[in-house]
Formats: structure tokens, sequence, C-alpha cells
């Protein structure tokens, strides 16, 4: 079957890429200290949006989706970011613990995968990170059954009215008993910085008994 003009397009495009290397002796032993070297890296670069990162889960049937959410927060728990409970990955979340991450920035030819299990942040974690947010955020938040079907877009629109005329005295708005805070807690890390020739380098950190194992993998 030939390919269409878009498919050649497509099969030619090629990026060398040349701006770093990544090896052993260069890494933190430590994946969480070694993920702060490299965010704190994205964010001094002034990337468009550098806690952008692609959440997958799947279903217990292992159906998998994914999607991209922002990064809030992380220390040696895990990383953390917030959602609505009864949206489909947080339905997925509930019903099979496990998720992978993945930080893509290209302007540093760079991609980080995290995999690990899934927990709940406390409910006070949650009601803080909320409060915090603009008023028309939490109001977004309580409007929206995300991923649910609905009818047109007026629905959100109307509901989204109503509760601002509910709340207009108020500078906070409580949580919504269906939203709040999710934490990955890593297993595993693999931090792959671009090479030319498509000979990437790829440094991986496994959780064992004893600790993180650093290894290399090939490209």
């Amino acid at each position: 079957m030939a390919l269409s003009t878009i498919g050649a397009e497509l099969a030619a495009l090629r990026r060398n890429y040349t701006m770093a290397s990544l090896s052993e002796t260069d890494v933190d032993p430590d994946p969480f200290a070694q993920l702060e070297r490299w965010m704190q890296q994205a964010l001094n670069s002034e990337l468009p949006e550098p806690t952008a990162m692609t959440l997958a889960t799947a279903t217990p049937e292992g159906r998998p989706s994914a999607r991209v959410v922002l990064l809030k927060g992380f220390d040696a728990r895990g990383l953390v970011f917030y959602t609505n409970y009864e949206s489909r990955k947080g339905r997925e979340m509930e019903q099979n613990p496990q998720a992978a991450l993945l930080f893509f920035w290209p302007e540093l030819e760079r991609q980080v995968r995290i995999e690990g299990r899934v927990e709940r942040v406390s409910p006070d974690e949650s009601l803080a990170y909320f409060q915090s947010r603009p008023k028309e955020s939490q109001l977004g938040a309580w409007a929206s059954p995300q991923s649910q079907v609905i009818s047109g877009r007026d629905v959100v629109e109307q509901r989204y009215q109503e509760l601002a005329a509910q709340f207009k005295h108020d500078e906070v708005l409580p949580l919504p008993p269906f939203w709040g805070g999710y934490r990955v807690v890593p297993a595993y890390f693999e931090f792959w910085q671009g090479r030319p020739s498509r000979m990437h380098d790829r440094i991986c950190y496994t959780l064992s008994e004893q600790g993180w194992v650093l290894t290399r993998l090939a490209p």
C-alpha cells in the first residue's frame, strides 16, 4: 500500500539529538533527587508546560488509557496530581491502583518515565490545594461531572453559573467529595537523554528490598 503524501512526510521526519549525554556517573543515586535536578532545569529553561505529564492507567482487564495532567508536588513519598475521583482515570485507579507517568521535554531532548502504585492523598492535603486554586477553578471542579456524557456544553455552563451565584460571597469553596489528589508511589524510574543516531542514553532505577538499583538500558 502506497503512503499518502502526509504519510511520506511523517516517515521522513528526523531529528538528531545532540545537546547532552547521560552516564551512570552523572546521575544522583536517589531517583527523586535526580528528578528534582531535571525538573529544576526544565523550570529554569522556561518550557511551556514543564510540569505536564502523561498519566497512563488501565482497567482491571488491562485496557489502557492516557491523558496529560499537571504535577502539583513531589517528595520522597511520590508524585501528586489532582482530579475528579469519578472521572475515567479516577475510576480506573480505584479499580487498578497502578499507573505510569511520562514527562517529555523536547527542548531539552529528555524524557522521564515513572511506574508505581497509586494512593489517594489525605483529605487535608486535598482541601489545602483545592482552596489554593483560583475561585474560578474551584467552581469548575464543582460544576463538571468529569468524563460523564452530557447533552451539550450548556449543561456545565449553566451549572457553573448556578454555583457562581450560590458562592458569590465566598472567597473559597468547600472541597467536593468527589475531587482530590492522588500520589503515584514509584517503583521504577527511567531517565532518557536523546543522543545522535538514535543511540540514546537510558538510565533506570528499580526499587528492591535493598533500595534503588541503578542500571543502563540499550537505546
